[in-house]
């Protein structure tokens, strides 16, 4: 038993060594041949592990800045359309609530002086969203609690309202026509201070002003979408079924009048949605493979054409035709394993690169990985099977005949 295990060890390493030797007489093709290989490996390693790093940058994102928070947006019913005063005091009254931001939007004409622009983005904003966004803030005072009760008529605009209408000039205690109303500028504050994907979903306003001024301009006395704010260490999924049954009593128990939503149910969906793209990236990228593997084959099968005397040699010396198709097999793996190893290094490479391009963390994706190796391995036997069969099943005499 022992010597039957022994001679297949030293068969297996003369294959081994035969087929390193023929992949070596043969440079310029055996290059070709596993270049498609390493180009298909290289793809899949690329866009797998790239997207890997965006998506955990996202996710890590989506966390930071939806950490504790609700959105509830409200589509409303015949006879009410959106929540009152009254109603978020309710919501903020609940102990799973620290705080409720209600969100007001209007699209105005701003002016000052002689310097006219259209269609500027106003946000209504209550004087707790400033106290979340402490940072926010960086010239002059932000919106307060007076602001809120007395709708008054003051705002804080952002840096670019500030190169428009007041270049050079402090923006402070001037005067800026919102929709023909005149507002004082106490405060400026940079777009970017909230972070950046929340600007995907919450846009970044031009202008702010207190939320029952936008009211009020809106000539409405309801709220149509606000965020609520947890207090620490409460349960999402808990505090939005706590918010969603009063809501359910406020609009009298009627169906699809709003909607609350977690950062943390967004973020599985973007994080689907990013394994969705990883996947069909990933099936695109394998198409590269199978092309190599066909290169594989056709090379093989070359090969076994080629080599007719050399295999009717062994033939006619005693080897099995399973001798023959194991020696063609190994060599047809090697090619691929080495196409697929040069491939995952280039491939990491061109992630790291890329990563850095896009300004996101490089994640070593080790399922991307096996899954390059592991395809490119089965590529190797799957594309030289046929040529290992053809060779084994040659007719010793007509091999030699070619002698």
């Amino acid at each position: 038993m022992l010597k039957k295990i022994r001679s297949g060890f030293v068969m297996l390493r003369e294959c081994v060594v035969m087929s390193l030797d023929n992949i070596r007489g043969n440079k310029v093709r055996s290059f070709l041949t596993l270049l498609g290989i390493m180009i298909g490996v290289t793809a899949v390693i690329a866009l797998i592990t790239t997207v890997s790093g965006v998506s955990g940058s996202l996710a890590t994102s989506f966390s930071s800045m939806g950490a504790g928070t609700l959105s509830v947006s409200i589509t409303g019913s015949d006879l009410k359309s959106g929540v009152t005063a009254e109603d978020m005091a309710e919501i903020t009254a609940l102990e799973s609530v620290d705080g409720i931001v209600p969100s007001v939007s209007l699209n105005g004409r701003v002016s000052v002086g002689k310097k006219v622009e259209s269609n500027v983005s106003v946000s209504g904003k209550n004087a707790y969203y400033f106290i979340t966004n402490d940072e926010l803030i960086v010239q002059g005072r932000p919106l307060n609690f007076i602001d809120d009760d007395n709708n008054t008529y003051v705002c804080v605009i952002s840096q670019e309202m500030v190169d428009t209408f007041f270049f050079g000039v402090n923006p402070i205690g001037e005067t800026i026509y919102i929709s023909g109303l005149p507002f004082t500028v106490v405060g400026r504050y940079e777009e970017d201070s909230g972070g950046g994907v929340a600007s995907i979903f919450s846009g970044s306003p031009d202008i702010l002003i207190p939320y029952t001024t936008a009211m009020k301009i809106n000539n409405t006395a309801e709220v149509s979408s606000f965020t609520v704010y947890l207090a620490e260490g409460v349960n999402s999924d808990a505090a939005a079924e706590e918010i969603e049954n009063l809501m359910d009593k406020q609009f009298d128990y009627e169906d699809d009048c709003f909607s609350v939503t977690s950062m943390s149910s967004i973020e599985d969906t973007m994080q689907t949605m990013m394994s969705m793209m990883s996947s069909l990236l990933a099936g695109i990228a394998s198409i590269a493979l199978v092309v190599g593997g066909i290169g594989i084959m056709n090379m093989m099968l070359t090969t076994v054409t080629e080599r007719t005397t050399e295999i009717g040699l062994k033939k006619a010396l005693g080897a099995m035709p399973r001798h023959i198709q194991i020696q063609f097999l190994i060599e047809s793996f090697l090619l691929s394993m080495i196409g697929g190893l040069l491939g995952v290094v280039t491939g990491l490479i061109l992630s790291a690169i890329l990563c850095n391009v896009l300004g996101t963390s490089f994640v070593l994706n080790t399922g991307a990985i096996i899954l390059g190796v592991g395809f490119s391995a089965a590529v190797g036997i799957v594309f030289g099977w046929a040529p290992a069969r053809k060779a084994s099943r040659l007719n010793p005499i007509d091999a030699l005949r070619a002698i």
